[in-house]
Parts: C-alpha cells; structure tokens; sequence
C-alpha cells in the first residue's frame, strides 16, 4: 500500500492499492441528484478520476478547479471528481464556484470507490488524495497516490496522461 500523512500524520489506507496496468476496480457511488454512478456508466470513454478528501478545503477546491479548466482542452475524456462530501454540499459547491466541465461524485454512503481504489483513510473516513486515469477499455493507465493529503497532485502529468489514453 502506498504510505500517505495527513497533516504529516501517517493515516491507514483501506482496500487495495491499484496499480498502472489494473483493470480498473468498478464501485457506486452517488451523484448529486442521489442516483447511483458505476465506472461503467462512462465505459467507451477515458476517465480521469480526481480524488479530494473534501471540496470545501483549499486544495481540494483548487483541484477541482483545475481540472474543471482543463476539462475543455480533453476529447473524449471524462472528469469525475470524488470526495465523501455529501451529494447536496457537492452541488452546493459546484453551483457556489461554476463548476460545469466535471462530475462531483460522493462516495459518503459506504466507501465503495475508497476501498475498491486503496484511499479510504481509515481513522477520518475521508478519501486520500490521488489521481487516477482510467482508458476506454478500463484499463487504468496512470496513478498518483499523493504522499501527503495536504499537498498537490501533479496535475501536467495526470493531463498528459489522460491525452495518451485516448
């Protein structure tokens, strides 16, 4: 498993860790009008999948935005955004900052995506930051496990690999 802190504190991870070359683990999780979302409701499409522990921090917020800008430039790609932010504060936040170009998903109800993708923080019940990539034949084709969940992720390297995906 991949060794992340949170605040400089190491935090356990649940599930598996998952690896460039895996195919991609499925999972549900909620929408913000409550419906349930699966990996493969986007199937026949490149996936990029952000994951924040939680919209309303600074970071978090700062991600989102940044892939929801870049979101134009991709063909063919998918930007989904997970967090265990319940479905009406994601809305809440999406509406609040003009968030349009991705999908902000909860994973809140049981973990399904923290521990089908390894970034369930076991002592907070929050997702750890990392950044997955994931080609139309569900095969994932990048991973960032970001060592503390406080820091950036490399957002050139995801983009780029979301480009050679396609």
């Amino acid at each position: 498993m991949a060794n992340i802190t949170f605040k400089n504190n190491p935090v356990t991870l649940l599930g598996n860790e998952v690896k460039v070359g895996d195919k991609a683990p499925d999972f549900t999780v909620l929408a913000n009008d409550l419906s349930p979302v699966s990996l493969a409701d986007s199937k026949g499409s490149v996936r990029l999948i952000s994951v924040v522990p939680s919209l309303d921090t600074g970071v978090c917020d700062a991600q989102t935005r940044r892939f929801n800008e870049e979101a134009a430039g991709l063909d063919n790609v998918k930007i989904l955004t997970v967090s265990v932010d319940l479905p009406f504060a994601q809305k809440r936040w999406c509406g609040a900052n003009g968030i349009e170009n991705v999908q902000t998903l909860s994973d809140h109800r049981d973990l399904s995506f923290g521990e089908a993708y390894g970034v369930g923080i076991k002592e907070l019940r929050l997702l750890a930051r990392a950044v997955f990539v994931v080609d139309s034949n569900d095969t994932v084709t990048y991973v960032e496990y970001v060592s503390e969940a406080t820091n950036h992720p490399n957002y050139e390297a995801a983009l780029e690999a979301a480009k050679a995906a396609n």
